[in-house]
C-alpha cells in the first residue's frame, strides 16, 4: 500500500485547504484512513479518518465543526477540508492507513509523506 498526500501550503487564519491522499495497493476493508498532524515541540495527533467499509468518520475534538473528511472511491482517494483554519492548525499532516484499533493506538500500519500546513495569523 502506498500513499501520497497532497495539498499543504501557507494561508491565513480563517482561510480553508484541501488536502488530499492518493492511496494505491490493496485496502483492507477494515482498515481506517485518513490524517496525523504533528506540529513542532509536540506530540503526533490523530486528526481525521474515514472507514473503508462504510464510510463512518472520525474527528478529533480540536478540529470537530471545521474539518471534514470524504472518500472517492472511484479514485482511490481520501479528502480533508480544513475550513476556519487557526494558527494552532499548523503541523505537518501525515496520511495514514490501518486497522482502527492501531489508528486509535495513534499508529498506522502504512504512512505517506507528510506535507506542511503553515496557518499565519
Amino acid at each position: 500500500v502506498q500513499l501520497q498526500a497532497f495539498g499543504g501550503g501557507l494561508v491565513l487564519a480563517g482561510d480553508s485547504l484541501r488536502l488530499s491522499c492518493e492511496v494505491s495497493g490493496f485496502t483492507l476493508d477494515y482498515y481506517v484512513i485518513g490524517w496525523f498532524r504533528q506540529a513542532p515541540g509536540k506530540e503526533r495527533e490523530g486528526v481525521s479518518f474515514i472507514s473503508v467499509s462504510d464510510g463512518g468518520s472520525y474527528y478529533a475534538d480540536s478540529v470537530k465543526g471545521r474539518f471534514t473528511i470524504s472518500r472517492d472511491a472511484t479514485k482511490n482517494t481520501v479528502y480533508l477540508q480544513m475550513n476556519s483554519l487557526k494558527a494552532e492548525d499548523t503541523a505537518i499532516y501525515y496520511c495514514a492507513t490501518g486497522p482502527l484499533s492501531t489508528i486509535v493506538a495513534g499508529t498506522a500500519d502504512y504512512w505517506g509523506q507528510g506535507t506542511q500546513v503553515t496557518v499565519s495569523s
